[in-house]
């Protein structure tokens, strides 16, 4: 009788943007202060660092209205 070699599924992760499941050798990654962040391709990591980029520069200029602008004036 032959011996049958068991076909092994190779681990999968998801897309921090998209969530499709996909193998972890084929996986963009980002080491992030406390995990690695995984993306499906080079398309989503962009959508995910672009994303990031809008939340930072909503924050700066929210700040910058809470403490009004450098000339003394509130800003609109």
């Amino acid at each position: 009788m032959i011996e049958q070699d068991k076909v092994v599924e190779p681990e999968k992760i998801s897309c921090e943007v998209c969530f499709k499941e996909i193998p972890i050798s084929e996986a963009t990654s980002v080491r992030a202060t406390d995990y690695i962040m995984y993306y499906c391709g080079l398309e989503c990591y962009d959508k995910w660092k672009k994303q990031k980029e809008e939340r930072g520069s909503e924050r700066r200029r929210g700040s910058e209205r809470r403490r009004g602008s450098k000339n003394g004036t509130p800003n609109p």
